[in-house]
């Protein structure tokens, strides 16, 4: 495998369109047998794994702790798409051949291959297998198909098969209904909800009816605009504009950036990135606004000193008098480490896992702790799993995690924006005097 992925790049460049064009599908036929073959491969360790505890006589509930995230890890993955991979390869291997042997043969796309998973999860094993040969026995029956016709293809064939397993499937869909936010381009940010399909039409319905009343009034934002500014109006409570909801905003920006003009981006905690210059905008914004001229409500502007090593960027501590793990040294490990440390995985962070176990001694010290997300915390406590802190004086904060095949994975925690060097700093506006005057008082 290796000698072929080395090979790889040495293909022959000097051939005509024609040629580049069955390249391409040759390519594209090789990925999909890859898949098939990481399935075959996920699948065995899965059940190697599992036989292995259960001559060890760990309990059944147990068995499977931590296969998911060595797959993640493997395939350079989260431990969510992990836990997907895991699913989709016993599916395919035990309860799907017809689809895997396409996979294999390149004849169907990875993702293909995952809708016809994942939209057979609500049936039987039997009845699985069934709809299985049923599709892809003959090659030509998805043949030509893109991803929606595949989809609408396989959730009928489920529906004839078992119309009530259907219907229970979507009756428990609604149990998972859930508000979702992420990163966009350019400062922004998308805030999904996954509704019920009337609540979801309804909300889309009612913000569409009314930003075309206030359009039709003369305003001059865009239909999308005001939508937009609807949603977040109604959900906290804020004017329409929308510019100072009552929600905290965890910003980290250096003193360079904020008093002497510097360029290294600042960090919006839960979001990522933020040019400085916008960052400066927000603060001075704030600092400004002591008092709402139209609701007279007072803003709580809240600056909290953080002490990141020089050189480094690594963060050495924080403004807190709190010594208990849950409170001040909780805020510091969630300021360093952004999201969950395990590598790949950038869920937020839900648990502040003692690296060294307190069973083994290990400390509640910053040095010790880690920001994790809940699924690799508990795959972390599976047998054969260990992690140890990995710094050096004045370094980055780094953790190095054993897995229970012996591989290694090393995660270092991002650098703090790098602080002002102590010097004289023109004061150009009251927000400066403000915050150079707290800074000083320190």
């Amino acid at each position: 495998m290796t000698e072929f992925l080395a090979e790889l790049p040495k293909l022959d460049r000097a051939i005509d369109d024609a040629t580049r064009i069955d390249v391409l599908r040759a390519l594209e036929e090789v990925k999909a047998a890859c898949a098939g073959v990481q399935a075959r491969v996920t699948a065995d360790l899965d059940a190697s794994v599992r036989a292995e505890r259960a001559d060890r006589d760990v309990p059944v509930a147990q068995r499977g702790r931590g296969i998911a995230n060595q797959v993640a890890l493997a395939r350079r993955d989260s431990p969510c798409r992990g836990g997907r991979h895991l699913g989709m390869a016993t599916a395919l291997v035990h309860e799907m051949p017809c689809t895997l042997a396409l996979l294999e043969r390149g004849v169907l796309s990875e993702w293909r291959a995952t809708i016809l998973v994942r939209e057979t999860a609500c049936l039987t094993r039997e009845d699985r297998t069934e709809l299985d040969y049923a599709l892809c026995a003959d090659p030509a029956t998805l043949d030509g198909l893109g991803d929606q016709a595949v989809y609408a293809k396989v959730r009928a064939a489920a529906a004839e098969v078992d119309a009530e397993a259907v219907v229970r499937r979507a009756r428990k869909a609604v149990s998972d209904r859930r508000v979702t936010s992420r990163p966009a381009p350019d400062t922004m940010a998308y805030v999904s909800a996954l509704l019920p399909v009337a609540q979801g039409v309804a909300v889309h319905a009612t913000l569409a009816r009314d930003a075309d009343s206030i359009l039709a009034a003369g305003d001059e934002r865009t239909r999308s605009q005001i939508m937009a500014d609807l949603l977040v109006s109604r959900v906290t409570g804020a004017p329409h504009t929308a510019t100072a909801p009552p929600i905290t905003v965890n910003l980290v920006i250096s003193d360079r950036a904020l008093l002497d003009r510097g360029s290294e981006p600042a960090y919006a905690q839960g979001y990522g990135p933020v040019p400085a210059a916008l960052a400066g905008h927000w603060i001075n914004e704030a600092v400004k606004a002591t008092i709402d001229p139209e609701t007279g409500d007072e803003a709580r502007v809240t600056l909290r000193r953080l002490y990141a090593n020089p050189h480094s960027g690594a963060l050495t501590a924080t403004e807190s008098q709190a010594r208990c793990f849950p409170a001040g040294l909780a805020r510091l490990i969630d300021l360093r480490d952004r999201t969950c440390r395990t590598p790949w995985c950038d869920a937020p962070i839900r648990h502040h896992d003692h690296i060294q176990p307190r069973e083994h001694d290990g400390p509640t010290t910053a040095h010790n702790g880690a920001g994790l997300c809940a699924a690799c915390n508990y795959a972390k406590q599976g047998a054969g799993w260990n992690a140890k802190p990995h710094q050096l004086p004045g370094g980055p904060h780094k953790i190095e995690i054993h897995t229970p095949t012996g591989h290694r994975y090393r995660s270092t925690a991002p650098p703090l924006p790098k602080p002002l060097p102590f010097r004289e700093v023109q004061i150009s506006s009251p927000m400066e005097r403000i915050l150079i005057e707290y800074l000083h008082a320190a």
